[in-house]
């Protein structure tokens, strides 16, 4: 009886990598090249390692989230940053709020697209 309680959970496990993650190559670091259609010249990293997990780094902040719709939808929740300031706080308040909003996503070996519901885009390409 105990075994068939188990069976769902085993079942979990076994199932594919539906986040970005499982459509994109994991060791891949994407470098933020556009915010909002305007070229980003600061340095802001975007990493996929593992089903369903987020890290990165913004212009001031390391920082590590969550991923959970199945691609090509994307939900990034459970931000959580570090504390520093630093010059270009702003934009990193804008490059979170980005991802945080983003709702599809678009992979391929060299960029990845964020989309958010009203069109916005944030552009990364593969740090070589």
């Amino acid at each position: 009886m105990r075994a068939v309680s188990l069976l769902p959970l085993a079942l979990a496990f076994c199932q594919p990598d539906e986040t970005i993650s499982g459509h994109s190559d994991p060791t891949l670091v994407w470098q933020l090249a556009e915010l909002n259609r305007e070229r980003i010249d600061v340095t802001a990293t975007l990493r996929f390692p593992e089903k369903g997990r987020v890290i990165g780094e913004g212009p001031c902040n390391a920082f590590t989230a969550t991923q959970t719709a199945p691609y090509p939808w994307i939900e990034i929740v459970q931000l959580v940053s570090t504390r520093r300031a630093c010059p270009d706080l702003p934009l990193e308040t804008a490059f979170f709020a980005a991802l945080q909003s983003a709702t599809l996503v678009e992979a391929s070996d060299e960029i990845l697209i964020l989309t958010d519901e009203a069109g916005r885009e944030t552009v990364f390409r593969a740090s070589p």
